[in-house]
């Protein structure tokens, strides 16, 4: 079974739960599909059909322990199990769960063959046995069978995963944290500075934290009855790594350019260029000396982590007091913002069609039929709607007036924001004046008004849109081609 038709399974099945469980919480569904897929889900989706939908969460036991995995937390072997009050039954509950599960799933005859070996996860989200002690009915009484209990389980750890990060007070958590809450549900607490290479690595070398990500998006991707599928999320920029000194870009002109060598070519100035670094910016030395030339310096620029040379002469050291100063990372809005800044299409009326064979101007494609960019997780199905977009605009077809040059004029912008609005994704074609912005800015009501509070954005001004506005619908800059890509 796919990834993707396992969650949505997931999803529809236990949706009352799911609900439930997160409401009023800073948790959601997606989150709990994607632990639930990472920790059991080659098991439930092995069970679907299979056996009574009753039975799917008791068997959802795994985790074998016989002593010799050098586990340190209770139960570390039978002997260990069987020391404890009512260890005993508990062995015999956790023996049968073994064997029962085997039944169906593939790669436990080896376990069954040991009579030393038992589970010690129980549940959709494998409750551990180290818990025993203390939670001794949660087990005896096989409670993890009933989805409810199990549900209530994961929001309990999750609640205790967050205040383990230091985000007790948190009321709402991003993609990226809640990424960082399941790391710290799987292995007590993550470290930000790592990113998602954290947690359980698996025998194909992807970690816990990766799988999560993942999970979630596929879990947002996928539609189920009385839902619509959400955004996906982006991978989160890298960080930048611990700083020995901060050092701050400090230009009488406008910006410092980082190089991919240290030195400046001869005719094309500019052919080794990395980024363009404004005043104020700053940057982590990896190497360089007081009176070198050139430092090679790391850093952050709009999300997109850069690496590079630049001129020792307009970077000023960052102050002692400041030098355990991170250097900070532009981090996308998870979503787009419904108030204030928000934003802004042409106004037209539903009876006009704009269509490719017509003039550029500053409205939106609404041709009856036109292809769109749905959120399966699927990779084929999403290149395939990709490819169909870029078929179907074709900038090639000369009847495709809305995208031939003449006149000293070129419409990249319009194309850009017709391939972006065709697959979801908000790059604009209009935007609000300085005006207006100051009035939406204190959440006053402005009406979209052509030549009054918005304008048409030219290909120049996208650039400065995404630096000062992209990071607010879901855009960030990237520092290579292949991560863009």
């Amino acid at each position: 079974m796919r990834i993707a038709d396992a969650i949505k399974w997931f999803k529809e099945t236990f949706s009352v739960e799911l609900q439930n469980v997160t409401a009023n919480t800073p948790f959601d569904p997606d989150l709990l599909c994607a632990i639930a897929y990472q920790e059991t889900g080659f098991i439930w989706s092995s069970l679907i059909n299979k056996v009574p939908l009753n039975d799917i969460p008791f068997l959802c036991v795994g985790d074998t322990i016989d002593g010799s995995g050098g586990r340190r937390a209770f139960p570390t072997s039978k002997q260990d199990l069987l020391s404890a009050p009512n260890g005993a039954a508990m062995f015999d509950i956790a023996r049968d769960c073994l064997v029962q599960m085997a039944k169906f799933i593939n790669g436990y005859t080896s376990a069954v063959n040991n009579p030393n070996k038992f589970c010690h996860g129980f549940g959709i989200f494998q409750y551990d046995l180290q818990h025993f002690k203390n939670d001794p009915d949660y087990f005896l009484q096989k409670k993890w069978a009933d989805p409810k209990n199990t549900f209530l389980h994961c929001i309990d750890e999750l609640f205790d995963a967050k205040e383990r990060q230091g985000w007790k007070s948190k009321t709402s958590l991003t993609d990226t944290e809640k990424v960082f809450v399941a790391i710290a549900y799987n292995k007590g607490r993550a470290d930000l500075a790592k990113g998602f290479k954290q947690g359980h690595k698996s025998s194909d070398g992807r970690f816990y934290g990766e799988n999560i990500f993942d999970y979630i998006n596929i879990a947002k991707s996928v539609t189920v009855r009385g839902s619509v599928p959400g955004p996906a999320p982006l991978p989160p920029p890298t960080p930048v790594a611990s700083a020995k000194k901060i050092y701050r870009v400090k230009v009488t002109s406008n910006t410092l350019n980082l190089r991919s060598e240290p030195k400046i070519p001869v005719g094309n100035t500019l052919s080794n260029r990395v980024a363009a670094l404004p005043n104020g910016h700053l940057v982590s030395l990896i190497s360089g000396s007081p009176g070198d030339k050139w430092f090679e310096v790391e850093t952050s620029l709009n999300g997109a982590n850069l690496r590079g040379f630049a001129a020792s002469e307009f970077l000023e050291l960052v102050s002692t007091k400041a030098m355990t100063r991170s250097i900070p990372v532009a981090t996308p809005f998870a979503e787009q913002p419904q108030s204030g800044i928000t934003a802004v299409l042409m106004p037209q009326r539903s009876d006009v069609i704009i269509k490719r064979t017509g003039m550029a101007g500053p409205f939106s494609l609404n041709e009856p039929g036109q292809p769109l960019r749905s959120s399966s997780s699927d990779p084929s199905v999403l290149r395939e709607e990709i490819m169909k977009i870029i078929d179907w605009l074709n900038v090639e077809k000369q009847t495709h007036k809305r995208y031939q040059p003449g006149e000293g004029k070129t419409f990249c912008n319009i194309y850009a924001h017709d391939f972006c609005h065709l697959a979801g994704v908000y790059l604009p074609r209009v935007w609000w004046t300085q005006k207006a912005i100051e009035k939406l800015a204190r959440n006053e009501a402005v009406p979209p008004l052509l030549g009054s509070t918005i304008e048409e954005i030219r290909a120049n001004s996208i650039f400065g849109w995404l630096r000062d506005f992209g990071e607010r619908f879901g855009w960030r800059q990237t520092g290579e081609l292949t991560k863009m890509q």
